[in-house]
């Protein structure tokens, strides 16, 4: 009784502070569509609200047919029954609102052989979440459940009541949850809003558990730059007037700005909440600093391995554990501490109030107050916090044809490709296919294969373009092989289209031999006889004759010889006459230029000859 009397401030104190932190929060109501595809009348698409529990078939669809129980329509007991449609599809179970929890209706349905329950609701109302029950022995059922639920109408759930009771035609509906995952891109962002406390119950180990079996996709999927992951946690503040208090003391740090609750609910023993507080600003750097280093997905076994060595159950929770837990993850403990900064001190923690900050929704996404929680692709992951169900989720945020090769694995998905090639076309001569399996389904998209690009609708036809089509399945041109010859209507040198080479005619897809001979077009000359070939023509010439296919005609034999030395004759002759021009005129450019160069020296420079005549005269003067 002292326990309970002493936490009632705390209480009172985080009532307050949720109240003035959630005075304007936001609660987004995560949807799929519910497709009614017959009867006709009933044809149309709803919308419905996703169940926080069991496992959202997130990125793919469900088609079966809505069946309404004869008896216990609430969904609250046991069925002792299996529920069938005739037409052998599966089985939609429709149950009605109220009476006891909404995960109880869908465990009795799992049981009794639904593949997916819709709760219709019976007030007018905007769709709501149906959330998991309070933990209990009870509700141990809850983590058990596996097959989706959806919340829908008043509206819509007295429409397929009426039409169940007027007809016995079947009503095939199709949940489709395609939608319910933005798929942008190449890379999917996904946050995990969680707590280091490890004494906090079901919940805590529910996270734990998580944590653990996650951490081989996470670390694959970030390792090779699929997805970008942040840790995230969240903290509460403590009311002004509280601050001086022994609760906000004990459960607070920087003078009440950011708590926890007490793990122990018990402020004289035990560890405080703001020991959770430290340990959570601690994990918050632990991964701030790793990604700093390009690490970031050591985070996941920082947290792991502490909590194996570190755990409050064997009193390790502590600083100097999570030090050591530091150094053997090989990480520089200086700049953690630099980015933990002052606990004690009386302002900001630059790293605990961007927490605050964005654990308001913005956008399409609603606020975080419960843990744990998951954000993907800034929608609030709805479901079992279970690694299979999150990376099925977390694959259907991927852009088509982007997923990693982890999402496309047998045990995540069914590839649509191995059933009649997906409906998409294919070349079983060269074993090219426009079928592309991704995670949501198939696409019929012309391939890129070994740099040949193919083009077409991916459904009825893919040619090959651009330069080294010809390698792939030769273009989808024309081509054969015969007597040791190959032939092909295409070329490299085109970047599309098909033409018949020579000697064959056609439209390039389909090429046929030209016979030379019976259309006259070749081996015309006089007396010559004339024998089709594939792909060309034998021509000879009558006695002793050669054919000259250039020229189509014939000539002697006996002549050629004579011919070629004649030729040879000449062609000497005219490089000798070249030969003695050149050497001619070599000579003559030569004399010409000595000549010019002496006349213009004579002018401007003297010359011996010039000077003796010229003192000749001077002295012939004198006598």
């Amino acid at each position: 009784m002292r326990g309970l009397q002493s936490t009632t401030p705390l209480i009172v104190s985080l009532l307050l502070a949720t109240i003035v932190s959630t005075v304007t929060s936001r609660f987004i109501v995560e949807k799929n569509t519910v497709k009614v595809i017959s009867p006709e009348e009933l044809a149309g698409e709803r919308e419905a609200a996703i169940a926080n529990y069991g496992i959202p078939n997130y990125g793919g669809t469900l088609t079966g047919v809505v069946v309404y129980p004869d008896s216990k329509t609430n969904g609250c007991e046991d069925f002792n029954t299996k529920f069938k449609s005739n037409s052998k599809r599966a089985v939609i179970l429709l149950v009605d609102r109220g009476d006891c929890y909404f995960a109880l209706k869908s465990w009795n349905a799992q049981n009794a052989g639904a593949a997916a329950v819709l709760v219709g609701d019976n007030v007018d109302e905007p769709l709501l979440t149906m959330d998991t029950p309070e933990e209990s022995f009870e509700t141990e059922y809850v983590a058990n459940i596996t097959i989706p639920s959806a919340f829908i109408t008043r509206a819509f759930t007295e429409d397929l009541k009426k039409q169940l009771k007027k007809s016995n035609q079947e009503i095939v509906v199709k949940i489709d949850w395609t939608e319910s995952m933005p798929h942008p891109d190449e890379r999917v962002e996904y946050e995990f809003w969680t707590n280091s406390n490890d004494e906090c119950g079901t919940r805590c180990d529910e996270q734990m558990d998580f944590v653990k079996s996650f951490k081989g996709h996470a670390q694959l999927l970030e390792k090779g730059g699929y997805t970008l992951f942040t840790p995230h946690y969240i903290t509460w503040y403590c009311p002004e007037a509280f601050i001086l208090s022994k609760q906000c003391k004990s459960q607070c740090i920087n003078n009440g700005r950011y708590c926890a609750p007490d793990p122990e609910q018990d402020f004289d023993s035990g560890y405080d909440g703001k020991d959770v507080v430290i340990e959570n600003l601690r994990q918050l750097c632990v991964h701030r600093v790793a990604n700093t280093l390009g690490r970031s997905w050591i985070w996941w076994d920082f947290v792991t391995d502490y909590h194996i060595r570190c755990s409050m159950k064997d009193q390790k929770y502590s600083k100097d554990c999570a030090e050591e837990v530091i150094k053997s993850l090989n990480l520089p403990l200086d700049k953690i501490g630099e980015c933990m900064g002052d606990t004690s001190a009386d302002k900001e923690n630059d790293v605990l109030k961007t927490e605050q900050l964005v654990q308001v929704g913005h956008g399409g996404r609603g606020d975080v107050s419960i843990l744990p929680t998951l954000v993907i692709n800034n929608i609030q992951y709805r479901g079992k916090l279970e690694s299979t169900a999150v990376l099925r989720a977390i694959c259907a945020g991927f852009k088509e044809s982007t997923e990693p090769h982890v999402c496309l694995t047998p045990d995540m998905e069914t590839n649509e490709c191995q059933d009649n090639n997906g409906g998409c076309w294919k070349d079983n001569k060269s074993n090219v296919t426009a079928c592309q399996d991704t995670y949501r389904g198939r696409i019929c998209k012309c391939p890129l294969i070994k740099g040949v690009q193919w083009e077409g609708d991916g459904y009825s036809s893919c040619k090959a373009v651009g330069p080294g089509r010809c390698s792939a399945n030769n273009g989808g041109c024309w081509s054969e092989s015969k007597d040791g010859q190959f032939f092909s209507a295409c070329s490299d040198s085109n970047v599309n289209g098909c033409k018949c080479p020579s000697g064959f005619n056609g439209d390039g897809y389909t090429c046929v031999d030209i016979d030379e001979c019976k259309e006259r077009t070749a081996c015309q000359c006089n007396g010559c006889s004339c024998k089709n070939t594939w792909g060309s023509y034998d021509c000879k010439c009558k006695g002793n004759l050669v054919y000259i296919k250039g020229e189509d005609t014939c000539i002697a034999k006996n002549m050629s010889t004579f011919g070629w030395f004649l030729t040879i004759l000449l062609i000497s002759c005219v490089i000798g006459v070249g030969v003695a021009g050149f050497i001619f005129y070599k000579y003559r450019l030569r004399s010409y230029m000595d000549s010019e160069i002496m006349a213009i020296m004579s002018q401007y420079m003297p010359i011996d000859n010039q000077n003796i005549e010229i003192n000749t005269v001077r002295e012939d003067a004198h006598a």
